[in-house]
């Protein structure tokens, strides 16, 4: 289950001050020290009533003025700062009641509600406005699992809790999944969110906690969709790296894009089916049972 941070601190700071304290102690969530650092800063951020409310006013009036794409808001998220040098992010996440428009405008699909999934990054959250979503928690062997879609993986329900004002949660990288239900009412959390340039090569999972498989990858990095325009736009030498990938890279999931680009071009699908078997023999779990599967929907 998500560790939960009890701390005590009346101080209150703003955006730029906790922005500043983590650009020079950088966040890592693997530290004890650091850890809780980074929880006490978000505490006291959360101590401050009106930094939210504020910042989205200002921008909101100057909008008409200023056009700022690399700002980083969308209709649940928004970006708070990248402290400079530190490895992390602060991030505001906007969570709708079941009685809101916007969650009848947009289905729950949009806010992720009832899906369970787990992240590919540490991260701390904190109840910041309203009563909090609701969280169905389990927690994922993630190093037992081979990642292929369909794959049986141990999950342990963890229980069920609410993101009250003022609580602080420890989500871990990989381990914890849960499911976000709506909230009661309008609710706010504030997260600082671990950033490493390995996280893209660790998939993230939806999962099917009732037949406790892997349902979907959630992530998909550049390099996927790169390796095949590279192989559908290039020639012998483009080819000859797809398969050398699907071989050989460390990561598993690039070798099935790999493999997918080379089936894509393949002439029939009597040459996709031996591009598959191929990819069945190359050494790799999740591989195989993906290969197996793209066979199986050839043989119809």
């Amino acid at each position: 289950m998500p560790r939960l941070i009890a701390l005590a601190d009346d101080a209150a700071i703003g955006l730029e001050q906790c922005c500043d304290a983590l650009a020079t102690h950088n966040f890592d969530p693997t530290d004890e020290e650091s850890l809780l650092a980074g929880a006490r800063l978000l505490r006291q951020l959360g101590n401050n009533p009106s930094f939210l409310g504020d910042l989205i006013v200002a921008e909101l009036a100057a909008r008409h003025r200023e056009l700022q794409p690399s700002n980083g808001y969308g209709p649940q998220a928004i970006l708070l700062g990248r402290p400079a040098g530190a490895d992390c992010l602060l991030r505001a996440n906007i969570w709708p009641g079941e009685s809101e428009a916007m969650l009848r405008a947009s289905s729950s699909d949009a806010f992720l509600y009832g899906v369970p999934h787990n992240h590919n990054f540490h991260f701390l959250t904190l109840g910041y406005f309203g009563p909090g979503y609701w969280s169905d928690n389990y927690e994922l062997d993630y190093g037992a699992a081979a990642g292929f879609i369909g794959e049986a993986v141990a999950l342990t329900h963890t229980g069920k809790y609410r993101l009250e004002p003022g609580r602080i949660q420890l989500y871990r990288a990989d381990i914890d999944v849960h499911a976000q239900l709506p909230a009661d009412a309008l609710s706010v959390s504030v997260n600082i969110l671990h950033t490493s340039p390995a996280q893209p090569w660790f998939d993230q999972y939806l999962i099917d906690p009732e037949q406790g498989t892997i349902r979907a990858i959630l992530n998909h990095g550049a390099s996927d969709a790169f390796i095949r325009i590279a192989v559908a736009l290039g020639g012998a030498e483009a080819i000859d790296l797809a398969h050398r990938f699907g071989h050989t890279h460390p990561s598993d999931r690039l070798r099935l894009h790999a493999w997918d680009a080379l089936a894509a071009i393949a002439e029939d699908d009597a040459a996709r089916d031996a591009l598959w078997a191929e990819a069945e023999r190359a050494g790799s779990r999740m591989l195989a049972m993906e290969a197996k599967a793209r066979r199986a929907e050839l043989a119809g």
